[in-house]
């Protein structure tokens, strides 16, 4: 137990998907008030009333998943399919960070982080829609980043991947995905914790020089 969080209140989304559930548990052990929100966030107005509901908001952990399909060839993938990777993680984001900021920029204070994948930075085989979704979400990071960093407001990115969660990696499949641990450059899958601590590192005063960045964490998949 700790207290790099102690008293903070943390908005973490999708709770109990992709890095949700690793986490929460951390940011609860170093002290952080944690809302765990599950909701569908695809809904024009359901990030805004998130966010109301939560009154104060010291972290903003942007944790967005998207429905299967991912892995479609380009020529199979279809306008609903283009568009659900875009409403289930580009707009949600837009709509969270736009509804959280007036408060952190008042404050002068506030950490939002975003959890995304590595394959916004490299090339991958059928997943142009999810790729093109999460490739949205750095660019968009990018910019907001400059436009926060004179308000002390930091939002950063963590590219993953062949990181173990429960909604794309779960540990039960690890020893199925085995034929993929070659395509590792450290020869391993991370544990949710790992990912999960550095989430940690960016929501703490530690990070306050990292700036609309994009960091991968991908054991070397991409650098």
């Amino acid at each position: 137990m700790g207290d790099r969080l102690a008293g903070r209140q943390v908005i973490v989304t999708c709770a109990k998907d992709f890095m949700g559930p690793a986490i929460c548990e951390v940011f609860r052990e170093e002290g952080a008030v944690v809302i765990a929100d599950t909701r569908d966030l695809r809904p024009v107005h359901a990030a805004a009333a998130l966010i109301k509901e939560a009154g104060h908001v010291d972290v903003l952990i942007v944790n967005l998943i998207a429905p299967d399909p991912r892995i479609v060839l380009e020529q199979d993938t279809t306008e609903e399919l283009w568009h659900v990777m875009f409403d289930s993680m580009v707009h949600p984001l837009y709509r969270l960070v736009h509804a959280v900021l007036p408060q952190m920029r008042e404050r002068r204070a506030g950490k939002i982080v975003v959890m995304g994948s590595a394959n916004a930075l490299r090339g991958t085989n059928n997943r142009s829609a999810y790729s093109a979704a999460r490739g949205a979400q750095v660019s968009y990071v990018r910019s907001v980043g400059l436009e926060l960093a004179p308000f002390n407001v930091q939002i950063n990115l963590i590219a993953q991947f062949f990181v173990e969660n429960p909604t794309s990696v779960p540990g039960g499949k690890l020893a199925d995905m085995a034929s993929r641990l070659p395509e590792i450059p450290v020869g391993r899958f991370a544990k949710g914790r790992e990912s999960a601590l550095f989430a940690l590192y960016l929501a703490g005063s530690e990070s306050d020089f990292f700036v609309g960045q994009t960091i991968p964490f991908a054991g070397g998949w991409v650098t």
